[in-house]
């Protein structure tokens, strides 16, 4: 693992960053990789002749999702504000963030990579938010996976865990693009053509416009997040699930 938890390659006259970022495996995004992507978000707002930034995670796999210890009623609270504050930083920034998914997309990496304006994904890439099967729910794919697939898409990934390939993602609108080559070469040509032409002052105007909606539905998060920390957290099943994962075993219900 690189000692960067997201590195930036700045490309096309710096219009364009190449964004990698590098956790534990799969791409876990742990602390250290929810800040680090914060930072680069933050930066990204900072700089006026940026217009896209491709993200993509180093290796095989895009992300395996949030980190499963992060999410014990103990420090779970504090796992939730870290990737608030990297959503708010992605939607502040104002810049077309193109996602290139290879491998797994799963959990909070699919949450991610849902936020981002284009997804391309390589055609082994699969998708799922797998958070049912430990016992808790997804609570940003909860309010924001239905802008892209529809609430019934939304609330079958939600609701069963399933894993689904790239050719059902593209199907569903889940992910826009199969690129028969590496991805990430892919959401820099799209860049390269269809962004960096532009102003980049118009631009960031017109991601606002685009979002002012999303941004709008976000505003239920909080509530949600109540939910799962003052309610879900308290269940012998949510703790059940998640301690069942960390010990490598089937999770037994009591179903409370």
């Amino acid at each position: 693992m690189s000692t960067t938890p997201a590195r930036v390659q700045r490309l096309h006259e710096g219009a364009v960053w190449r964004v990698t970022f590098d956790g534990p495996k799969g791409n876990v995004l742990d602390a250290s990789v929810m800040t680090a992507l914060t930072e680069v978000f933050r930066d990204a707002a900072q700089t006026p002749t940026l217009r896209a930034i491709c993200l993509e995670g180093q290796g095989a796999d895009f992300s395996y999702g949030a980190s499963v210890q992060e999410h014990l009623p103990e420090q779970v609270e504090g796992m939730l504000r870290r990737f608030d504050e990297l959503i708010a930083a992605l939607l502040e920034c104002e810049i077309v963030v193109v996602a290139a998914v290879r491998g797994r997309c799963l959990g909070g990496g699919l949450e991610l990579a849902s936020l981002c304006h284009r997804v391309i994904a390589s055609r082994d890439a699969t998708f799922g938010q797998p958070e049912i099967r430990i016992g808790v729910f997804a609570p940003v794919a909860s309010v924001v996976l239905a802008d892209r697939v529809g609430r019934g898409h939304a609330e079958d990934l939600c609701l069963t865990g399933r894993t689904i390939g790239a050719a059902e993602a593209l199907a569903m609108h889940l992910i826009d693009q199969i690129a028969d080559t590496d991805p990430m070469d892919s959401a820099i040509a799209y860049a390269r053509e269809h962004l960096v032409p532009h102003s980049a002052s118009s631009l960031r105007l017109a991601v606002r416009a685009c979002r002012m909606s999303l941004e709008a539905r976000l505003a239920v998060l909080p509530a949600v997040e109540r939910l799962y920390l003052d309610r879900l957290m308290r269940t012998d099943d949510a703790r059940e699930g998640i301690t069942a994962f960390l010990e490598k075993r089937s999770p037994v219900w009591k179903n409370r």
